[in-house]
């Protein structure tokens, strides 16, 4: 129990466990615009699935670290790059995760229209498109997670301070699921403003896969900033109500 004592131990663990959740906000935000396009009773149930596929296929990649290291070695050279199964994997989902967020963008914008020869019931064609979107939450969830334990492993030699710094994460991602969809549901702007980060993880994915590392902290900033921008816009436009509202009193 000398873990206990020992400082060290809980600055890693707590510098872990907030790592893991900033690197976990994508992975949120990509859950809470999927889950939108589900009937209401449904999200809550597909934004849980979602968190605990995550948090297995983590666990899974924390208990096969031998397999992870193997990841990085070399599987065949193009044009001079020596790629990876990691780089393949991390431009597989920045392509999935790009061509997702632009047809999310033409939907919102563009809307879709219905096909009547879609489905005869109402009841399959739901059921359909929740096992579609857990099936989609799932593909990305894996690209996330080794991105995720890649940086895990690096920054922690212990194996239990790992676990847990993933298990608090999705702790807090599971807690913030909620409140952040309904934010997202309920202004069309800031979704357009999500799918926008979904765009921009996405091409640092491909970039990244391909030998190209943007550093995180470039994207954090600029997302950061958005949000700020956004956030004063939201601001102005409810003070803008609230005089129209008090006017017409």
């Amino acid at each position: 129990m000398e873990w206990l004592s020992d400082p060290q131990i809980w600055i890693s663990l707590l510098t872990l466990s907030a790592l893991e959740i900033v690197l976990g906000i994508d992975n949120l935000v990509f859950l809470a615009i999927l889950a939108d396009r589900l009937p209401e009773h449904q999200r809550a149930s597909a934004r849980k699935l979602g968190l605990a596929f995550a948090l297995v296929t983590r666990l899974a990649l924390l208990a096969s670290l031998t397999w992870i290291a193997g990841l990085v070695d070399p599987v065949f050279s193009l044009f001079g790059h020596a790629v990876s199964w990691r780089d393949i994997i991390l431009i597989g989902g920045g392509v999935f995760l790009l061509a997702k967020a632009t047809h999310e963008i033409h939907g919102s914008l563009e809307g879709e229209e219905d096909d009547p020869h879609e489905a005869t019931s109402t009841a399959k064609a739901v059921q359909a498109g929740f096992a579609v979107t857990i099936v989609q939450i799932g593909i990305l969830d894996i690209v996330f997670s080794l991105d995720s334990v890649i940086t895990a492993v690096g920054m922690a030699s212990q194996l239990w301070v790992m676990v847990a710094a993933v298990i608090v994460a999705v702790l807090v991602m599971l807690a913030a699921s909620g409140p952040l969809s309904a934010f997202v549901s309920r202004h069309p702007t800031v979704k357009m403003l999500a799918l926008s980060f979904l765009l921009l993880v996405g091409m640092s994915l491909v970039a990244d896969g391909m030998g190209v590392h943007i550093p995180k902290g470039y994207l954090y900033f600029a997302m950061g900033f958005s949000v700020l921008v956004e956030a004063l816009n939201l601001m102005a436009r409810g003070r803008k109500k609230a005089v129209q509202l008090r006017n017409r009193l």
